[in-house]
């Protein structure tokens, strides 16, 4: 890795650094001045590829960077920060985006925990109800985009309430022909990430893997504990608490929500973001006990798990057939 950019430098002749607000796996984040606009902020994110890697792989991704870069700046959403721009400095890329001010959520959470209560419900569903807005217009774009890597800490709540959608640093774009193309490769937070996302495969990565983090989100910002990651509960389903056994004042219907979108199989899960959206507010029924474990023979592996549940099921019932008719036989 080459060394952090410097406060003062200046990259493609108008952007001056500042310093260095954020750090992560395949780069930094800075905040720098926009010297053409007098007065504006913005932050610089850097993607720097692996130099381990072939040329070729490291060719490739550069071309999806500038690929998913150009899809990225035509975003426009009240609660998604504006690409602005991107370029290529040397062996790195940057993605120029408005710089969001303001506390994320996850400082939120930690001072209600210090102060020893809980965010009022009334508060999170109206934080809900703007991430819900950002996510759907994701979704529905062509082709739709996926977030990957939602928790509190890339929510920033701006004055008057504002929620803001912030580093698209593992987005995922889902190009017509299913071919994935990832800005940056990942796996996300491991308490926010679904099972389909573990192991680096985006194979079975869709706008559920968005929903399930959601919901793990609004647990954690409900309860004040981190929720059980998703390799735990697969391995353990009753690792989870219910919501009310933590926080008694949430309300059945946000519990019920919540729960319905942080069902380990995605095929469970709510199908949309805006079915999610009406189910936690209250304009329709979630599922019944969608986490109660389901009674079928536990997975030997994940992607066991996420194949064709129907065959699992069949698979099951003509097991339990032939031992009903093996004891039949015995009892002759």
């Amino acid at each position: 890795m080459l060394p952090p950019l410097k406060s003062g430098e200046v990259l493609r002749s108008r952007y001056k650094i500042r310093e260095r607000i954020g750090q992560g796996g395949m780069g930094s984040i800075y905040l720098a001045d926009d010297t053409r606009l007098k007065g504006r902020e913005c932050a610089l994110k850097e993607v720097e590829y692996d130099r381990a890697l072939p040329e070729k792989i490291r060719e490739e991704a550069r071309e999806q960077f500038l690929r998913e870069a150009t899809i990225l700046a035509r975003l426009d959403h009240p609660n998604l920060p504006k690409v602005s721009d991107f370029f290529s400095n040397g062996p790195r890329d940057y993605l120029v985006m408005d710089y969001v001010p303001g506390n994320d959520l996850r400082h939120m959470m930690i001072e209600a925990r210090r102060k020893h209560h809980f965010l009022p419900e009334k508060e999170v569903l109206a934080w809900a109800e703007q991430i819900a807005s950002a996510l759907t217009y994701l979704h529905g774009q062509e082709p739709p985009i996926v977030h990957r890597d939602i928790k509190p800490s890339n929510l920033k709540l701006m004055p008057y309430g504002l929620i803001k959608l912030v580093d698209f640093g593992l987005v995922k774009i889902l190009a017509p022909e299913e071919v994935t193309i990832t800005i940056i490769q990942g796996q996300g937070t491991a308490l926010y990430t679904p099972l389909e996302q573990y192991g680096g495969s985006d194979v079975h990565t869709d706008i559920r893997s968005d929903i399930y983090a959601f919901g793990a989100t609004l647990y954690h910002l409900l309860t004040n504990e981190s929720p059980a990651d998703a390799r735990k509960r697969f391995l353990s389903p009753e690792s989870l608490v219910p919501i009310r056994e933590i926080n008694p004042h949430v309300s059945q219907k946000t519990e019920k929500a919540i729960q319905w979108a942080m069902s380990l199989h995605p095929d469970e899960r709510p199908p949309s973001v805006d079915e999610f959206r009406k189910a936690l507010l209250g304009f329709s029924e979630s599922p019944s006990n969608p986490l109660l474990p389901l009674r079928r023979p536990r997975p030997e592996t994940v992607s066991d798990y996420l194949g064709n549940p129907t065959e699992t099921t069949l698979a099951w019932s003509a097991g339990v057939l032939l031992l009903v008719s093996l004891l039949a036989t015995l009892a002759r």
